[in-house]
């Protein structure tokens, strides 16, 4: 009887957990039924977006690039002799011409140098000519007027040197510009090498700027640019391309140099701020959309497409990228309109409502 009683109660026990199971399961269903019935609804209703009608545009291609002005030619002059400056004749802002005498080097001890090596010349010279004479008539060897020879060459070749040393005490401007800085002072003792001046040339100025690919491809050198400058806005000066780079940095954009004229009287000033204005060649109309056109960006190169209040995906090619417009060489027609906000929210053939801006 005890029995009969354990196997009723189990029995029972696992009917009604069998009924408990049943009945949550019947419960999820409805509740996934009334989840698929809610997305199912959510997808059927419109989505409000923004759009744009699909139109060819003509657009000014100049564009402006800005730079630093550096001097055409700049050096370091150094000492080419050892020596206490005598005379210094030029001081910071003085400037100079080519070939001009910048200072005097004491010469003293050079001279005596230059002095001693002439009359060495001119013995050996006087000795050269008596062996030659003597050679002839069999009173000398060939090998002794060929040692004379040597010597009177070497003779003339310390004699050179000592002249180009006293040339050296004349410190000569070896380009036309302007002192920039200046190094030593007269009384001063130079070894060779020691720095001396600094010397630039701005009659004429180097702009270096940097122009994206797409422009690049345009330029070459000999190309006339016009030239601005914040300090004189009023002057127009002209620039003309010297360099391209041959490669790019890593924003795609190519270093090109041009060389600038100065104006008289609004002359510029190495250092200052430079804008170069090119002009690009003439081109057709091109077809410009939004970048927010785009799902998930410009290299995906999809956009949705309004056709009777409902959203297309369209594969495009886009071209060039002007700001904050993309060109779009195939996948589009001009007049057709694409969807440039409330892309994240269709699907392919989804239905849409134009909202007002």
């Amino acid at each position: 009887m005890q029995a009969m009683k354990k196997v009723l109660i189990y029995g029972t026990l696992t009917i009604a957990a069998i009924a408990a199971i049943i009945w949550k399961l019947n419960a999820n269903k409805k509740g996934n039924a009334a989840k698929t019935e809610f997305v199912k609804q959510s997808n059927t209703g419109e989505v409000p977006v923004l759009t744009e009608k699909v139109t060819r545009i003509e657009f000014d291609q100049q564009f402006a690039a800005n730079g630093n002005f550096e001097p055409v030619r700049e050096l370091t002059f150094l000492s080419e002799t050892s020596g206490r400056i005598t005379k210094l004749m030029v001081t910071e802002g003085s400037f100079v011409k080519q070939g001009q005498i910048m200072a005097r080097i004491d010469d003293e001890i050079l001279g005596t140098d230059l002095q001693s090596a002439k009359a060495n010349l001119e013995q050996l010279k006087v000795d050269k000519e008596r062996f030659e004479s003597a050679f002839k008539t069999g009173g000398v060897t060939q090998k002794q007027m060929d040692d004379t020879r040597l010597q009177y060459e070497l003779a003339q070749s310390r004699y050179e040197a000592a002249s180009r040393r006293i040339r050296d005490t004349y410190v000569k401007a070896p380009i036309s510009g302007t002192i920039n800085a200046k190094y030593v002072e007269q009384g001063a003792y130079l070894s060779a090498g020691t720095k001396m001046f600094d010397i630039v040339d701005v009659s004429r100025l180097k702009l270096k700027v940097t122009v994206p690919e797409a422009q690049v491809i345009h330029l070459k050198t000999g190309d006339m640019v016009d030239v601005k400058s914040n300090v004189f806005p009023e002057t127009k000066y002209t620039g003309k391309i010297t360099f391209i780079a041959s490669k790019g940095d890593n924003t795609l954009s190519y270093p090109i140099e041009m060389e600038v004229n100065n104006v008289s009287g609004k002359a510029l000033k190495a250092g200052m701020y430079g804008t170069a204005n090119f002009a690009m060649p003439q081109q057709a109309p091109a077809m410009l959309i939004p970048r927010t056109a785009f799902v998930g960006g410009v290299n995906s190169n999809q956009v949705y497409v309004l056709e009777s209040n409902t959203s297309k995906l369209r594969k495009v090619i886009a071209g060039r990228i002007f700001g904050d417009k993309v060109e779009i060489r195939e996948g589009l027609n001009e007049g057709e309109t694409v969807i440039t906000s409330g892309q994240i929210n269709l699907t392919d053939g989804a239905k849409v409502t134009v909202q007002a801006r």
